[in-house]
Formats: C-alpha cells, structure tokens, sequence
C-alpha cells in the first residue's frame, strides 16, 4: 500500500497526511481547523501513537525511536511497579494465608474425627441393643446421649491433637492454642499408664476452655470502659450492663464492683484447681458430670459423694458438658465473698500495669476447700511442678470460620 501512495502523493509530507485522514487521527484534524502547520516528525509521531503503519521512506526514524523507547520504558516500569505490589501482597498476606489453611485443615480434621466417632458410637450401640447386653459402664457412656456430647477416648484424642500439631511444649513457646473443645473427657484417661502423658493430655483439653472463657470477659471489659467512657449511653449498652450487673451479682449497680469483678482467672490457677479437684480427670464427678472443679450443690441435680459426711447434705454439682463447668466455676471465683480478697489484689495488680500470674493469687483461695492453708499450698506445688505459669501467657488461635470446633 506505502508504494501506490508514493505514486498518488509528490512530497512525503502528504502521504502522512492522507493516512491521518484515511485512519481519521482527531488530533490532525484539529491541527487542520486550527491553521497549524504540523512538521513531518510531529506527523509520524501522532501516526505511531495511533498504531497507523508508516510509508517506507520515513524520515525521521530518531525521533520515532526514540518516541518508541520513552513508551516502552514507562509500560516497563508500570509493569514493574505492579509485579513489586504483587509480591509485597503476598509476603505480608504470607501469615494470614497460613493461618488460614491451618485453620481449615484444624475444622476439617476436628470435624473428621467427630464425625468417625459418632458413626462407631451408632454402630456399637446398634450391636449392644441386638445382643442385649450393656454393662453398667456402657450404659454410662450412653447416659445423656441426647445432649449430643461425644467422649473420645485417650488414644483418640491424642492422635487428634497430633494431627492438629497441638503440643503443649509449642504452646509454652508462645504457639497459639488450637480452639478445640471436647465436651467430655475421656472414659479411659486413666488408663494411660505414663502419669507425666496423662496429665499433658488433662491440660491440652482444659487449656482452650480456659482461655475462651477468658476472651470472653476481655471482651465483656473492653466493651463496659468503652461505655463507661461515655457521656451517653444507647438503650442497648444499658440493657447490657443490666445482664452484667445480673451475671457478677451486683444489685446496687456499683460500676467499681463491676470493673472489680468482671476479670480473668489465671489460667495456671484454673489449671490446677481443676486438676486438683478431678483427680487429673479420672474422678467419678468429672467423668460423669463433667466435673471439674468440685463446686457443691444443694439441688436435686448433683452427684453424690459416697464418702459423704451424714450431718452434710451437698452434692457435687454436674454439667452437661465440660465448658459448662468452666463456666461456673469462673463466675463463683468473680462473685462469691469468700474470695472477695482475691479479687482486690487482681484488681489492684492490673492498677498497677502487672500481669495477673497464678503464683501471686493462690493464698486468696484458701476458702474453697476445707483445709485452708494446705489446699493454697497444693495448688502451689501442681503449678510448680507442672509449670503450669507458662501458660499464664498463652493465648487462643484466633479463628474466622467458626468458633473452634466441640467434641
């Protein structure tokens, strides 16, 4: 096409404007209205900005080279810039991502062995119920099925730990708690013939009740100095503070009582007083009333001690699962007098920025139990032999697809 167009046109010049106004360049025609006499180079180069193929005998191929270079040196460093954005994305999402695939493959392992242990819970008990044999222990495994808890056993529970990478000498390393909550403990735990494994697998199944019960009244305390804070307050936050006030037992509204009462229980403290008064797990009460932490009732819904004193008429008190039990023994260290003592040196520690550690607390539990001085002396000696202030710093893994996973 470029030669027909030398033979139709007598100057360069003119060829470049033909093809301006064969392809319809805006720019040249504007120049035409305007009365402006563009250059051969200024021609070529609007041309080449709009992709329009030059003749062959173009003149000013430095100045098109070098139109050509300054495009394709700014395309490269956008390009660049958008590759260095890319892969500063994922190195800070690097974390995140982990996280993530972690967390699914916890959800998805956790619910995996759910899912195993209910099918063989059907199958054994379709079998028994054929045969029509169940012995008394059996039948305590089946007692409450309705309430959906399940009962793994010690091997079960120790592989799914396992599979999960949770190891309590990670965690004391400052690994994150992996959120899973078994609503019972296991039938055989004491079977598990190696007292130090034992009591390891005890505290890898408290330890996450422990700590959701504890982000929780982070999280309620965060929110009451956030309303406190407040020259007004929403219907919402005032019926909020209303059930708080219910929770920690406040009739005269006292917001100092609240702030006082509404705090953390030291997980090593938690942790051994639930080992402590469960036996590490393997007590009669915790097996099979979840258990953990000997609190007494005078209502029809308790166990029993069989070596009961005949002037006392107390039962333990009993849960329908392990979090449930956990709960309540919080809410007794928050709100009962006995230990109103232990909640003053808590809030003066926070007063003075200090961490809350087990150790500093102990000798204000010496009411829970009957023997004073030598139960806070008990306790001393489960948190220091088993290192249980470790894990006074130990925190959950934070999870966005659910809230952990019960078992």
């Amino acid at each position: 096409m470029s030669k027909k167009i030398e033979k139709l046109f007598k100057s360069y010049r003119d060829q470049l404007i033909h093809l301006a106004k064969l392809y319809g360049v805006t720019e040249v025609k504007s120049y035409a209205r305007s009365a402006k006499r563009l250059t051969i180079s200024q021609l070529e180069l609007l041309l080449i900005k709009n992709k329009i193929k030059l003749p062959i005998n173009r003149s000013s191929d430095k100045a098109i080279a070098k139109h050509e270079l300054r495009e394709n040196s700014i395309r490269n460093v956008y390009l660049s810039l958008a590759f260095i954005f890319f892969i500063g994305c994922m190195i800070v999402s690097r974390p995140y991502i982990k996280n993530i695939v972690n967390e699914v493959k916890f959800t998805y392992v956790a619910e995996e062995y759910k899912s195993v242990k209910i099918d063989k819970t059907k199958k054994s008990k379709k079998k028994k119920v054929e045969k029509r044999e169940i012995t008394k222990e059996e039948n305590l495994n089946l007692k409450g099925r309705n309430d959906n808890a399940i009962s793994l056993n010690a091997q079960t529970t120790l592989n799914l730990f396992e599979e999960l990478g949770y190891d309590l000498k990670g965690v004391r390393a400052g690994q994150k708690v992996k959120p899973i909550y078994l609503t019972k403990l296991p039938r055989d735990l004491k079977t598990l013939g190696d007292t130090r494994q034992k009591r390891e697998l005890f505290i890898k199944i408290i330890l996450p009740l422990i700590l959701d019960e504890n982000d929780k009244i982070i999280e309620d305390r965060k929110k009451l100095f956030k309303i406190i804070g407040k020259n007004f307050n929403t219907v919402g936050e005032r019926v909020w503070l209303k059930r708080r006030f219910k929770e920690y037992k406040i009739d005269d509204q006292d917001l100092a009582k609240l702030k006082m009462r509404m705090d953390i229980i030291p997980v090593s403290i938690a942790l051994a007083q639930a080992a402590n008064e469960s036996g590490w797990g393997t007590s009669r009460f915790a097996l099979e009333g979840n258990a953990l932490f000997g609190q007494w009732t005078w209502s029809k819904k308790g166990i029993s001690p069989k070596k009961k004193d005949p002037n006392q008429s107390h039962k333990i008190l009993q849960f329908q699962v392990l979090k449930a039990s956990v709960r309540a023994y919080k809410n007794n260290l928050n709100t009962h007098n006995a230990y109103k003592e232990f909640r003053e040196v808590r809030a003066q520690l926070r007063e003075e920025g200090k961490q809350i550690i087990g150790l500093d607390l102990t000798k204000y539990l010496k009411a829970y139990a009957a023997i004073g001085e030598q139960y806070v002396r008990i306790l001393d000696d489960i948190i220091e032999k088993n290192s249980l202030t470790d894990f006074d710093k130990s925190n959950l893994l934070p999870t966005k697809l659910k809230k952990g996973v019960a078992l």
